[in-house]
């Protein structure tokens, strides 16, 4: 199977840790990912927007740049559902009928726990994360690629975590692209009831399959101080006591800590585990 990775310019531009850890978890179950390095935005943001004709171009590169693969698989809901739901509007709204055939025969976006879940058939994907941990479910991934209790059900099966439910998990954070920006004051008391239900949980770290919302929720959580990281589904399940995701400490992948007293026990942990290593990146 050919999998291309369709990283989004969002997280292209702002957390491409999440691809690295894509390819990582990709690879250890067996995939070979490629990454198409002429692919473009898939045109969700001037699609909202009311620019659904400037869309045009951008669904057509898309189609030209992922075509001949078996699947592509992606770190973003709202960008699959943009792929899913909206391409095909607008090869209509173009009227140009090889646009159409284009749309049409272009393989199949995945969200990533769908991809892992539906098309992989494994829910286990070896991860280890000894953190808290909650589960935000993004707008677009809910509604209308309704993924249902997939991402769940691959973070329940990660090894040494302590899940625990976010009260009001279906309610909107308040992002939505640019809506955070034209109705900015509505946006932040959706955020500030999200932050609420996190911080209520007694959360290490907030995760969720879209680094837009984790980049708004986070932003809150950062400046109120609250000690909450958030991290995207991806850099979770690439996680592993050898090579444990980003920010997590040694003390917590070994299994060591400091007595109250801040003096290190005596003696060696059984095992000295980096909190960083290098990922093996996708081929071009």
């Amino acid at each position: 199977m050919r999998i291309a990775l369709f990283i989004t310019c969002f997280n292209d531009t702002l957390f491409p840790a999440t691809g690295r850890a894509m390819v990582t978890l990709l690879e250890r179950l067996g995939c070979t990912v490629e990454f198409p390095p002429d692919q473009t935005c898939c045109g969700q943001m001037h699609f909202n927007t009311g620019y659904q004709r400037d869309c045009v171009p951008l669904v057509r590169s898309f189609g030209e740049v992922f075509a001949g693969y078996d699947a592509v698989v992606t770190p973003s809901g709202s960008c699959a559902g943009m792929v899913r739901e909206n391409h095909g509007r607008v090869a209509e709204i173009s009227g140009d009928p090889d646009l159409a055939a284009s749309v049409a025969a272009a393989p199949k976006v995945y969200e990533l726990s769908e991809f892992l879940v539906d098309v992989l058939k494994v829910t286990d994907v070896g991860a280890y994360f000894p953190h808290r941990v909650t589960y935000h479910p993004t707008c677009h991934s809910l509604r209308m690629l309704r993924v249902g209790d997939k991402p769940l059900r691959l973070l329940r099966a990660v090894r040494g975590i302590d899940l625990v439910e976010l009260p009001e998990a279906d309610q909107c954070c308040g992002f939505g692209g640019t809506f955070a920006l034209k109705n900015a004051d509505t946006s932040v008391a959706m955020c500030s009831d999200k932050v609420r239900h996190v911080r209520s949980t007694g959360a290490e770290v907030l995760v969720a399959g879209d680094n837009s919302c984790l980049m708004h929720i986070g932003g809150a959580l950062s400046r109120q101080r609250t000690g909450v990281r958030t991290l995207h589904l991806a850099e979770i399940l690439a996680s592993t006591e050898a090579d444990p995701a980003p920010g997590t400490p040694a003390a917590a992948v070994t299994g060591t800590r400091k007595p109250k007293s801040g003096k290190p026990k005596p003696g060696k942990p059984k095992s000295a585990t980096k909190t960083t290593g290098t990922t093996k990146g996708a081929k071009r």
